[in-house]
């Protein structure tokens, strides 16, 4: 490859036929478990304004002060790439009334994001989420709901070893309270700390629970947990969402220092790691968001979502077997008389559901079916200058190397006939 050929950019990927199998049975799985679950699809612009991600994901998060893709249109527009979903999901259900429609919305989506991370193995700046949103009840049984669709899905795509971590983070007045202790917790502390959670000491300290520096895990050791702020209200929302679980017989791990990374969660938060995917385990996250609707200026809402990342998924299902649809009938044609009947069996063969191929390089008999056979298709029919006067074609089945003659009206019925 000279220097002259064009390359992708970094951090983005081409997903090629053999990788796009993956692709389309994970959607397919997608699609079929959230309709069990009554959730309906809902597609939104690949750009938004950026301030429904300032406003929602928070100035000071990495995404909105470090990653997002923004730039300033013609019209004087200040317009960002989705970095995330869950915002553009709530706009939607604000400036559609959805709201006034139905007063529970189930929704799901399978979308494209973009960050400008540092790419690395699972990660891209451009890469795909599915997820759920769930607008309407502030009660525990859609918190339980989400989850066993989150688990429901990942359980069918054959993942093994899935852990459901969870937690609460409480209401807005629980968490005011912890971010004062913990903040106290921490002074003492703060030259300890990296730059990352110094700056989030002021501005979100919740935050810092989430560290992956070895002596920030141990500074946090005994730091205060938020239960110890929860509020009554808090107390019987979370319980209930374990008893529902524990209903659906879903396991799950207590994880006090869990919280999400974005600024609109409340209440319950959750995780879903596979252990194939080693340090970096984390295929899901979500939680409940009760005050985005209202942060975004619409109605107050009730909100409960996760999203879980496609890429680290597929990693994850690395050693699942896919099934590529397979050419079913390759037809062979000879000589030049032969074209229009070729193109008009293998049209009327395909609107039969049936898979079909035929040579596009004008080549002898001989490389048409030995392309046939690395195809590795089951039958070929074989149609020459003979077989067109006599209206008798030649089908070879490749299976057992016999080939018996079929009348050229009766051909597709015929091939309907057979099993594959």
């Amino acid at each position: 490859m000279n220097n002259k050929t064009i390359r992708a950019i970094k951090g983005t990927q081409d997903i090629l036929p053999e990788e796009s199998i993956k692709w389309q049975s994970l959607e397919d799985e997608i699609r079929k478990i959230s309709s069990y679950y009554g959730y309906q699809e809902i597609r939104t612009p690949a750009f938004e304004k950026t301030k429904l991600f300032s406003r929602s994901v928070g100035e000071e998060t990495d995404i909105v002060s470090k990653e997002m893709y923004s730039w300033t249109d013609q019209g004087g527009e200040d317009l960002t790439l989705k970095p995330e979903l869950t915002a553009s999901v709530a706009r939607a259900f604000i400036q559609h009334n959805l709201g006034l429609i139905s007063p529970v919305n189930k929704l799901y989506y399978i979308d494209a994001l973009f960050r400008r991370e540092r790419p690395q193995k699972g990660r891209y700046r451009q890469f795909h989420q599915f997820g759920v949103e769930a607008f309407g009840s502030e009660y525990p049984e859609i918190d339980a709901e989400v989850i066993a669709l989150a688990i429901s899905i990942f359980k069918s795509l054959g993942l093994e070893g899935i852990k459901l971590n969870l937690n609460s983070i409480g209401s807005l007045e629980c968490r005011k309270n912890y971010r004062i202790a913990l903040k106290e917790y921490l002074k003492p502390h703060l030259t300890n700390l990296t730059e990352t959670s110094q700056n989030r000491f002021n501005h979100n300290p919740l935050r810092i629970l989430d560290t992956k520096a070895p002596n920030e895990i141990k500074i946090l050791e005994d730091a205060p947990d938020i239960s110890d702020y929860w509020t009554n209200e808090d107390k019987t929302h979370f319980n209930e969402v374990i008893e529902y679980l524990e209903i659906l017989k879903i396991e799950y791990v207590l994880m006090p220092r869990l919280v999400r990374g974005l600024d609109y969660y409340t209440r319950t938060t959750f995780e879903i790691t596979a252990p194939s995917l080693g340090a970096q385990n984390a295929i899901c996250g979500g939680g409940r968001y009760d005050g985005l609707t209202e942060m975004l200026g619409g109605k107050p809402t009730p909100g409960i979502g996760f999203a879980a990342g496609m890429e680290r998924i597929l990693l994850a299902m690395k050693s699942k077997q896919f099934n590529k649809n397979k050419v079913q009938i390759y037809i062979v044609g000879l000589g030049d008389h032969t074209r229009t009947t070729v193109i008009k069996l293998a049209q009327e063969l395909r609107e039969q559901n049936l898979i079909t191929e035929f040579d596009l390089l004008r080549r002898s008999l001989k490389a048409q079916l030995r392309e046939a056979n690395k195809m590795n298709v089951k039958y070929a029919i074989i149609i020459g200058e003979e077989e067109l006067e006599s209206n008798q074609l030649e089908v070879k089945n490749f299976s057992t190397g016999n080939q018996q003659k079929v009348k050229l009206s009766k051909i597709v019925e015929h091939m309907n006939s057979l099993s594959f």
